[in-house]
C-alpha cells in the first residue's frame, strides 16, 4: 500500500475518534460527503428492459364522435366548466378534474380529449364529457373511439453523440442544433417519432398505444448504445 496516498474520509473519521469527544465526531461526520455519490442517483439502464421501465406517459390524445350536431352556444351557456370564443377557436373547451383532462367539442359532434396521463384516463374522460353533453338534451352516442397520439418520455442516463448518429442514420433522422437541440428520428416500424437529446433523454410522439412506445425504445436502444459518449 502506498503510504503517501491520502486517507479516505472514513479512515480519517475513525482515526479522529480517539482524539475527539463523541459529540464532535458526530458533528464532523454529518459534514462529510457521501462515500459513493452514484448510489444517490437513479441507476443507469443496463438494457432495453430497464429503459422501458423508465418510460412515463405524459399525454394521451383520443377522439370520439357523438353522432349528431351540437349547439356549442347551448353547451357553453349551460355548463360552468367550459369556454367558448368562436373568434379565437371554433370549438368549446371543457375541463374536468377527475380524471384531469380537457375536451375540445366541435359542432360536427367530434370530441377530442387531451391531457390524460394514459389510455384508460382518456377513455374515462371522454365518457364523462359525452355524458355531460347528453344531460343537456342532445341525442348522443359513443362512436368511433380512437387513441390518436401518445406522448411519453424516457431517460437513458448516458450522453449520446447526436452528430454521428445523424451521419449514419440520415435516412431516418434530421439534426439541426441551430434550430432545435434534439435529433428527430422517424422510425418506420412502429411508426413513432423520437426526439433524442444529447443527455440521453427521449420524447416519443405519434404512438397509438403503450406497446408501440416500448417496441420503438427496444429497437433504438442498441443503436443509441453504439453512439454513447465515453
Amino acid at each position: 500500500m502506498d503510504k503517501s496516498a491520502p486517507e479516505s474520509p472514513l479512515k480519517m473519521l475513525l482515526n479522529s475518534t480517539s482524539r475527539q469527544p463523541m459529540s464532535s465526531t458526530i458533528q464532523s461526520s454529518a459534514k462529510l460527503p457521501p462515500q459513493n455519490g452514484i448510489l444517490m442517483q437513479a441507476p443507469v439502464p443496463t438494457g432495453p428492459q430497464e429503459a422501458i421501465n423508465s418510460v412515463l406517459i405524459r399525454n394521451c390524445v383520443a377522439t370520439v364522435s357523438v353522432g349528431c350536431e351540437l349547439n356549442l352556444k347551448t353547451i357553453n351557456f349551460r355548463t360552468r366548466n367550459s369556454e367558448y370564443n368562436p373568434s379565437r377557436f371554433h370549438g368549446v373547451v371543457m375541463r374536468i378534474r377527475d380524471p384531469r383532462c380537457t375536451a375540445l367539442i366541435f359542432r360536427s359532434g367530434k370530441v377530442i380529449c387531451t391531457g390524460a396521463k394514459n389510455e384508460q384516463q382518456a377513455h374515462l374522460g371522454l365518457r364523462k364529457f359525452v355524458r355531460i353533453i347528453q344531460k343537456l338534451g342532445f341525442d348522443v352516442k359513443f362512436l368511433e373511439y380512437k387513441v390518436q397520439n401518445l406522448v411519453a418520455t424516457a431517460d437513458l442516463r448516458f450522453p449520446i453523440r447526436l452528430e454521428n448518429l445523424n451521419q449514419v442514420h440520415g435516412q431516418f433522422s434530421s439534426y439541426e442544433p441551430e434550430l432545435f437541440p434534439g435529433l428527430i428520428y422517424r422510425m418506420v416500424k412502429p411508426r413513432v417519432v423520437l426526439l433524442i437529446f444529447v443527455n440521453g433523454k427521449i420524447v416519443f410522439t405519434g404512438a397509438k398505444n403503450q406497446r408501440e412506445i416500448n417496441d420503438s425504445l427496444e429497437n433504438i436502444y442498441p443503436i443509441l448504445q453504439s453512439f454513447r459518449k465515453n
